[in-house]
């Protein structure tokens, strides 16, 4: 389905800012060269300008790449700038990252590791 970004298995956030004029091609390459990473598997890549009121996410989907863009007209997303790398989140991290939170909530309730019962 045309957009239904539920179809990756993975989302990787590129930390740091990456130049939003790029397009299709240009951020495949950085996945590609950049990361070292495949940019035909079924994995969500998220890129982020200076500005950080706008986002860029690349998902292939075995018949082409959709290429999602999305600005924000109030506020700013709260993009992790420490680092130039690629870094893998999970699905809830995402949801904070859209909502404007933070990647690592401090007071988020962590699974719960299995153990034997008493």
């Amino acid at each position: 389905m045309l957009g239904d970004i539920t179809v990756a298995k993975d989302i990787y956030i590129a930390c740091g800012y990456t130049d939003m004029r790029k397009s299709i091609d240009g951020l495949a390459a950085i996945v590609q060269q950049q990361f070292r990473m495949d940019p035909f598997s079924p994995a969500l890549f998220l890129f982020c300008g200076k500005r950080r009121d706008r986002f860029k996410a690349l998902l292939w989907e075995g018949d082409g790449f959709l290429l999602f863009y999305k600005r924000l007209e109030n506020g700013t997303f709260r993009w992790p700038r420490s680092q130039e790398e690629v870094k893998p989140i999970t699905w809830q991290q995402f949801r904070w990252l859209m909502e404007g939170l933070e990647l690592e909530q401090k007071t988020a309730i962590k699974p719960a590791e299995t153990a034997s019962v008493c």
